[in-house]
């Protein structure tokens, strides 16, 4: 299983050589992004075959990066992919994808029986030819040429220089100087934002990043600092003063003929955060792309059921179990030396005897989260005992159990069951695999699943395993 640890900003290096090779195009996959948004994202991260996966929380929800291949290989990032639903699958967690990029949408789509997507507007990345901003060539872009031109007239002094480390009191100052005239009105992510420039600056050598300044009158006016991922340098530091005019397109014009060469193809300026005036700013610059960054939930089978069914066998019915039997399910349910085999100790989740109708709440509690699907098992108006499909997974499979009141059991009550709960998963639900387990030493319940058309696939110290599938 996969094994997710903390990202401490001292741990993002390790993530270097995947960030360099990136090809994307999505700004999240960087250094610089990861570090200057630490705090709000705070990802985990965790390494399978050559892909490094990122997991973040937000919001209570678990979403987790598409996975990005050392090697570019899209059956690398298929095996992590498979592990990533294998995680969920086991422990719960609802899988979320964010930041799926635009190539990798046809793979996500037919792999899953249904997916809800979204894709954010706010929060695309805007991408541009790098040559376009050496030049400004064009009549579209005259506006940006002649703000530069007029910058170049009005300073002659100018100065254009890469960022040293021994500059980093200077440019200090100036952000400080920055931060106290454009940052009058209250924004929080752009508080957050300049708090985090200050605290990369010492890091930019460390991280590979290009930086340069430029200077009017020997006077720091503006500051720039990207880092290269695949084919792109992303500007993540974009910082000009107020009062010079031309300022910005400068900067922008200045950083690209310094610091994207050969193999830099395209400048990524990150996202607008849905500010109106940098939305028109950007747009202004013509991007070639605004790249789409989905967010992907895929749909397990029982996402698509409205209420648990009510099936008729032989002798049985499966159906809900109803208040009126809260007593007689929390007799099966709490029988500690009965369900010893059943996998789960209600005690985990509640330290005093609870009352009747808590074991009841639960299963609902699981079916409302599409975690599970517990029916009761009836002898006419009687409940006997209880089957549930649960461990839901995204490749349209599930587990099965089954458990039995004492006096019921040696009647073949639960082979029936089962074999029945198991064709309703097959013909409603559109499962392709339903799957089974029982403890080593029960070898009752391993005949009964055998007996159910089970068939049994090996065991590991602790258990023996069951499948079966439609053809079966």
């Amino acid at each position: 299983m996969l094994t997710f640890e903390h990202t401490r900003k001292d741990d993002l290096l390790r993530f270097k050589p995947w960030f360099l090779v990136q090809n994307m195009h999505i700004s999240d996959y960087s250094l610089a992004f990861q570090f200057m948004w630490h705090k709000a994202l705070a990802p985990d991260y965790a390494f399978w075959g050559d892909c490094l996966i990122l997991r973040e929380l937000y919001a209570g929800k678990y979403y987790f990066y598409y996975p990005v291949s050392l090697s570019g290989s899209r059956e690398e990032e298929l095996s992590a992919i498979r592990e990533i639903e294998t995680y969920c699958r086991d422990t719960e967690t609802r899988l979320h994808f964010t930041n799926v990029p635009q190539a990798a949408m046809p793979l996500l789509a037919a792999r899953y029986a249904g997916v809800n997507i979204s894709d954010n507007r706010r929060w695309r990345d805007y991408l541009y030819p790098a040559e376009q901003f050496k030049t400004y060539a064009g009549k579209r872009l005259s506006g940006q040429r002649n703000h530069v031109n007029k910058f170049m007239k009005t300073y002659p002094d100018w100065s254009f220089r890469p960022y040293e480390e021994s500059d980093l009191a200077a440019v200090t100052a100036f952000l400080r100087e920055y931060e106290g005239v454009q940052l009058e009105k209250e924004d929080r992510i752009a508080d957050e934002e300049i708090a985090e420039v200050y605290e990369i600056l010492p890091h930019l050598k460390e991280f590979g990043m290009d930086a340069g300044i430029l200077t009017a009158g020997g006077k720091i006016v503006a500051f720039a600092a990207g880092e290269r991922c695949g084919d792109m340098m992303i500007v993540h530091i974009e910082k000009a003063l107020r009062g010079y005019e031309g300022a910005y397109p400068m900067i922008a014009h200045a950083f690209a003929l310094a610091f994207c060469g050969e193999g830099v193809n395209y400048l990524n300026r990150m996202d607008d955060a849905g500010d109106l005036g940098l939305r028109k700013s950007k747009l202004q610059y013509l991007p070639c792309e605004i790249v789409d960054k989905f967010n992907v939930i895929p749909s397990k089978a029982v996402d698509a059921v409205a209420h648990p069914p009510e099936i008729e066998t032989e002798r049985l019915t499966l159906r809900p179990v109803p208040d009126s039997d809260a007593a007689a399910f929390a007799r099966l349910a709490s029988d500690i030396g009965r369900n010893r085999y059943w996998g789960y100790d209600w005690q985990d989740d509640c330290e005093e005897p609870p009352r009747e109708g808590w074991f009841l709440d639960m299963v609902r509690e699981d079916f409302r989260h599409r975690r599970e699907m517990s029916l009761g098992i009836y002898l006419g108006k009687t409940l006997i005992g209880e089957t549930v499909l649960h461990r839901f997974g995204y490749e349209n499979e599930a587990e099965i159990g089954v458990r039995l009141l004492a006096e019921y059991e040696n009647n073949g009550y639960a082979r029936e069951a089962v074999r029945a709960y198991t064709e309703y998963a097959f013909s409603k639900l559109g499962l392709e695999r339903v799957e089974a387990k029982c403890f080593l030493e029960n070898e009752r319940s391993r005949r009964m699943l055998q007996n159910a058309g089970m068939r049994e696939t090996g065991s590991d110290g602790k258990f023996y395993y069951f499948y079966r599938t439609p053809e079966m």
